[in-house]
């Protein structure tokens, strides 16, 4: 009657909610072998031979074999190249503890792999045990830059993989959950700007929060020149902040990451606040395209932070190329906006009017991400000022005093360029005031004056000739 209080063994079939898999990879002159570990009960529909209701450690080794020929090899896919390698051979199989450690080096995982196994009075449950596979591939092209796709994300719901690559240049770490897809291990720098192109690409486009700041800055302001200066304040800003972090200068507590995501939801809120109540200027929408910018910033380094370790020895061209796939996705996306904007106040909505609609309702649901957030944050305890964050702080300073002197400067070089035409068109103006002036002088210039007069008319640009048409009306009218 007390049956049903038993523990359910799990089913054959049942697949393991949570499984972590270690992976070795060293190449060779002529092979490359990879090591891997794997828990027993992620390799399902096999019949574990058992005694007693314990591991039979002699007949599971056959039957933990087959598990890795249908479990492991299948899926596993190295490449050399451009060129997949052919499938491996299966050279030792084991069955181990859960407390063995020889997986913390290539070395002693091979050499535990090849030695002598378990004896066969060890009482291991089927549950606790863990399976280790040596596989060697025939390595045609040892110099050719490798490449694995571990395929191993079946083998539960949520797999972590650690994977560490022993090579020339030394030992690789990478850790990553599910499917990475295809995982250079010693990329060259044009690989790893591709990827992390693709990745910032997929970031900016992807995240709701940066999309939806992104509108709120750039629909009262739609023009070309507005556009440009306002969309390079915010890449100056995130991207000052988004290299600090990479490099360790951003704040390590984890309160951080709440912190800034609070801030980002914030600063939606405040500019959406702004659209309504007044017409933004567009040097107040760059300081705040700036200001802002740098709090975004952090918010890309987040998702940069797990991704770096797929950079290979290119940090640097990895960083600049998340940037410019942040960029890409952000024209993408006001390439897509403003045209949208436009259509819909010209045929819609009056532009007053649609800009604080939609301002209004970006606010409302940022507002409901900002409390959320707040909620999150105030789990933290407040950190302390040490010693250690103060250098961080000092650091952060000097990232956005470097930023803001690059801002200044570009600044200053944009409004010379906008002076040096009005400079022009004022030239011309003061020139055709006094033409104007010789004509109407008693005792003046005559028709040779007026067709002088014509002649400059002709050749003179549009704002000149508006310009024109008001002085010749202040100063004919008294004549």
């Amino acid at each position: 009657m007390f049956a049903f209080v038993a523990p359910a063994q799990p089913a054959a079939h049942e697949i393991p909610r949570s499984v972590t898999v270690h992976i070795l990879v060293k190449p060779d002159a002529d092979r490359l072998r990879v090591v891997v570990r794997v828990p027993l009960g992620a390799l399902r529909d096999i019949e574990w031979p058992q005694r007693d209701g314990f591991l039979d450690i002699a007949r599971a080794e056959a039957a933990a074999r087959d598990g890795v020929a249908q479990w492991i090899v299948p899926d596993l896919h190295v490449f050399a190249g451009d060129g997949a390698l052919p499938p491996p051979a299966i050279a030792a199989v084991r069955i181990s503890l859960p407390s063995d450690r020889s997986f913390g080096s290539y070395d002693e995982a091979v050499a535990h792999v090849r030695g002598a196994g378990l004896p066969d009075t060890t009482r291991l449950p089927p549950e606790q045990a863990v399976v280790d596979a040596l596989l060697e591939y025939a390595n045609a092209a040892p110099q050719a830059a490798l490449s694995i796709r571990p395929g191993v994300e079946r083998l539960g719901v949520d797999v972590a993989t650690a994977l560490r690559f022993v090579g020339p240049r030394g030992v690789r770490a990478f850790e990553f959950h599910g499917d990475p897809g295809v995982v250079r291990l010693d990329p060259r720098w044009y690989q790893a700007a591709a990827r992390f192109v693709r990745l910032g690409f997929l970031h900016v486009t992807g995240g709701f929060d940066h999309l939806l700041f992104l509108a709120c800055l750039v629909i009262p302001l739609r023009r070309l020149r507005p556009l440009v200066l306002v969309v390079t304040s915010f890449t100056l800003a995130h991207s000052t902040t988004l290299m600090a972090s990479a490099l360790d200068a951003a704040p390590g507590g984890l309160w951080f990451p709440p912190l800034v995501e609070m801030l980002i939801a914030a600063s939606i809120v405040y500019v959406a606040i702004e659209n309504v109540v007044a017409a933004p200027s567009v040097p107040r929408r760059c300081a705040l395209a700036f200001g802002f910018g740098l709090v975004h910033g952090f918010g890309f380094s987040f998702a940069l932070r797990d991704t770096l370790q797929f950079a290979g020895s290119h940090l640097l061209a990895s960083l600049v190329s998340f940037n410019v796939g942040i960029e890409l996705g952000q024209v993408l996306v006001l390439l897509t906006l403003v045209p949208a904007a436009h259509l819909l106040f010209r045929f819609v909505v009056a532009e007053r009017i649609g800009t604080i609609v939609l301002s209004v309702l970006i606010g409302h649901t940022a507002w409901h991400w900002m409390a959320d957030r707040w909620t999150a944050l105030r789990q933290f305890p407040v950190p302390a000022f040490d010693a250690p964050a103060l250098v961080t702080l000092a650091r952060l300073m000097l990232a956005v005093v470097a930023g803001t002197a690059a801002m200044w400067l570009i600044g200053r070089f944009v409004s010379s360029r906008r002076r040096r035409p009005v400079a022009q068109h004022a030239d011309a103006l003061d020139l055709h005031l006094d033409d104007v002036a010789r004509l109407h002088r008693p005792g003046g210039a005559g028709r040779a004056g007026v067709d002088d007069v014509t002649g400059l008319q002709r050749d003179e640009p549009a704002d000149v000739a508006d310009d024109r048409v008001h002085v010749e009306d202040q100063v004919l009218r008294p004549l």
